[in-house]
């Protein structure tokens, strides 16, 4: 299983120089960026726990790069990922979203059916990772 969300998520992983040339694009455009994780990757899941506070009046990605690298390093096995947030229509629009780290293994996610009613089906996708408690989705043993 290879989580496929946000920009970029067909290419391989970006490197922290193509990482700060994305921070750097979207600084150039004046957007705010902040950096959120999660171990609920779920596709439904669009709040995740945010990493400090939107970084606004950055001129350089350098101070955008050591923020990632200090959630990194105390989250090792959760994904994290860069928001830029565009607010020129009066709200708060997401410009540009992709992850910078992910879980070594991805345990993915599964299919679920339910009966219903006269015979009728539904289904919904649950993620195996979500069947451990917080904080231990991605434990190593």
């Amino acid at each position: 299983m290879y989580l496929r969300h946000g920009a970029f998520s067909y290419l391989p992983e970006l490197t922290d120089d193509e990482i700060a040339a994305q921070v750097r694009y979207g600084l150039l455009n004046g957007w705010p960026i902040s950096i959120e994780f999660t171990d609920d990757p779920h596709p439904r899941n669009i709040y995740w726990e945010m990493w400090g506070l939107p970084l606004f009046d950055l001129d350089e990605p350098d101070g955008v790069i050591s923020e990632i690298n200090a959630c990194r390093a105390t989250f090792p096995n959760h994904y994290v990922r860069v928001l830029a947030y565009d607010a020129t229509l009066g709200r708060q629009t997401t410009a540009m979203q992709f992850l910078v780290q992910r879980p070594e293994e991805e345990p993915g996610f599964y299919l679920a059916r339910t009966e219903g009613s006269d015979r009728r089906q539904s289904y919904s996708v649950q993620s195996y990772a979500a069947q451990a408690p917080a904080g231990r989705r991605y434990a190593r043993d």
